[in-house]
């Protein structure tokens, strides 16, 4: 069982490390081209500058900007005494550190993991998950999050979040000033123009592209920590049920914004119906909800 839940623990430290570096290149390909336009080569070292600091930032610090979102609160065993155990029980099964629990204060059911490593993991539920379901469903979903911490999957998504944000920031910033340019000579108009047309294609493309590899990595971690969840469990009905109980109840919650939503067990804008056509699956963060539920019990045999 340990075996199986770590194995994809190294692959995930090296992409997080790839999209760390891929997202670095981006932010000084932005500063590079903002400095060729402004006529100011100060701004591609401040760029660089700030690329550094940000993946240092994200690295140390993304969890808990996460948690300060969605207003997240510490859970004490007296209070939640089930949820405690449940996880304390799991993660001496998955060979894992507890990890801080904390709770949202949210009617919409729902989870995520968080933290750069498992020494430093946090698993957060809302307050609407609870009532809903029974032991074996909880423990199914505390599973698929000791999961995600097992295979790393926590770090590399607090880190997208991060950068991607700062990327998209980024892009508006320029869409928004690009025109406000200094004078140029005859000679470098030519040149500050195709700059300009450069600028205009980074900024609308490269938020779209991070944003697209951001929901393709969701994707397929979710249906790996369902899969591993399942292993520490034995019981792939438990997590199917939660599933299904969180997609029925089709709660959004109520703070929640598109760069952190990949984190979270389930969309946590309500949507949880099948998704159909090309664009709107590549454009999802989270798997149907029926996939995930037929993968689910297609292992039941294996097990």
């Amino acid at each position: 069982m340990t075996t199986n839940i770590y194995s994809h623990k190294d692959k995930n430290i090296r992409k997080t490390w790839f999209f760390m570096a891929v997202f670095f290149i981006l932010i000084i390909l932005v500063g590079f081209v903002f400095a060729q336009i402004y006529g100011n080569p100060t701004i591609l070292y401040i760029f660089v500058a700030v690329s550094i600091f940000l993946n240092v930032f994200s690295y140390w610090y993304s969890d808990k900007i996460v948690l300060k979102l969605h207003r997240a609160r510490p859970a004490t065993r007296e209070e939640f005494f089930d949820l405690w155990n449940v996880t304390e029980n799991l993660s001496i099964t998955a060979g894992l550190p507890m990890p801080k629990l904390y709770v949202i204060d949210d009617p919409s059911p729902n989870a995520f993991a968080t933290g750069r490593n498992k020494e430093h993991a946090v698993v957060a539920v809302t307050t609407g998950l609870l009532p809903i379901l029974d032991r074996s469903e909880l423990e199914g979903v505390i599973a698929h999050e000791l999961a995600h911490i097992g295979n790393r999957d926590m770090l590399l998504s607090t880190v997208v979040v991060v950068l991607v944000g700062f990327l998209t920031l980024l892009s508006d910033f320029f869409l928004r000033t690009a025109h406000l340019g200094g004078g140029r000579s005859s000679r470098g108009s030519q040149v500050q123009g195709i700059m300009f047309i450069v600028g205009i294609v980074l900024a609308i493309l490269s938020p779209i592209i991070a944003t697209l590899i951001q929901f393709a990595i969701s994707r397929k971690r979710e249906f790996l920590a369902d899969a591993s969840g399942v292993l520490l469990t034995r019981y792939p009905e438990g997590l199917a049920n939660a599933l299904q109980k969180i997609s029925n109840a089709g709660i959004p919650m109520q703070r929640t914004n598109h760069a952190t939503a990949h984190l979270f067990i389930a969309n946590p804008f309500g949507g949880q119906g099948k998704v159909k056509g090309f664009m709107n699956k590549i454009f999802a963060t989270h798997p149907p909800v029926e996939e995930r539920i037929q993968a689910l019990m297609g292992q039941k045999d294996n097990i």
